[in-house]
């Protein structure tokens, strides 16, 4: 009885372990970088990305120097694209036409947001399907819902890889994902719904918000407002991965998941920043490379 009531007591002090995407983006980043020297040493080209960027907006060229910096350290070729503001939607399709032929690259990257007198989607579905790095073509889109994915996007991509690195297995596990964007909560529903999830989206029309959190097993939160989700809303034994990353006034950087008391009541959670971001990029990365070596080497 003493030491049931010692582990009970020490269990209810525990925290959360943390899925570190930091340190597994660095160490796929590693394998990628072996895998491309041996490309190179076998005779065949190196993986090729453009990465286009629009403007001169600041977060959209962080990103896009990440990006370009982890072209670099793996050694992939890597031609960058910087227009300005006030290119027209026709000049950002030739170029688009351009690279679809060009036989050293694999991967076309379009950062976005892009101006508003561009439409987004027309660019999108402008990029050649098997150089969409993106993932965010509606071919792979497609090939994903039917269980078939090719080229995966990015950050759900990311968020499955971190899943699998710390052996957690999520099949017949209630899944909750809030935010339904194109870019992650879509996507995210149906990776984990392949993955053998029973899986819940709730979006801005979604009523009582709380109640679908408080059953999750798996907690995915995108939707970019700080401290969004309380921490009171956890599950105990949940996982919890958080795309989201906002600055505070003070410049603090938070994800969209109350954190601190979160991780008193997770099984697993990510931390912001080092979680899913830089699983994105090496999500982009391992898309690039596959793309150079299943898609374009035939």
């Amino acid at each position: 009885m003493r030491l049931y009531r010692v582990l009970t007591l020490r269990n209810c002090f525990m925290t959360a372990q943390l899925i570190d995407g930091k340190a597994i983006a660095s160490a796929l980043k590693q394998d990628l970088k072996i895998a491309t020297e041996q490309r190179v040493k076998a005779g065949k080209r190196r993986p090729g990305l453009a990465v286009i960027l629009l403007g001169s907006d600041a977060a959209s060229q962080v990103y896009v120097g990440s990006k370009r910096r982890s072209c670099e350290e793996i050694g992939f070729k890597s031609d960058s694209y910087d227009l300005p503001e006030t290119s027209s939607e026709a000049d950002l399709l030739t170029l688009i036409t351009q690279l679809n032929e060009d036989t050293t690259i694999d991967g076309i990257l379009v950062q976005l947001p892009l101006p508003e007198h561009i439409n987004a989607e027309k660019i999108i579905e402008n990029i050649a399907p098997h150089k969409d790095v993106d993932g965010f073509h509606p071919y792979n889109i497609g090939r994903l819902a039917q269980r078939n994915p090719q080229l995966r996007p990015c950050t759900p991509k990311g968020i499955m890889t971190m899943l699998k690195h710390a052996n957690i297995s999520v099949k017949g596990k209630e899944a909750v994902v809030v935010g339904a964007s194109n870019i992650v909560g879509r996507p995210m529903a149906l990776e984990l719904l392949l993955a053998g999830c029973t899986t819940t989206v709730c979006h801005r029309m979604t009523k009582d918000l709380e109640f679908h959190v408080r059953r999750a097993d798996i907690l995915v939160v995108a939707v970019g407002k700080p401290n969004f989700i309380s921490g009171e809303w956890i599950k105990e034994g949940a996982i919890v991965l958080d795309v989201g990353i906002n600055r505070l006034d003070k410049g603090k950087l938070v994800g969209d998941v109350e954190f601190d008391v979160a991780r008193e009541k997770a099984a697993w959670i990510s931390p912001v920043p080092g979680g899913v971001g830089p699983m994105t990029v090496a999500a982009l990365l391992e898309n690039t490379f596959y793309a150079a070596d299943s898609l374009h080497d035939q």
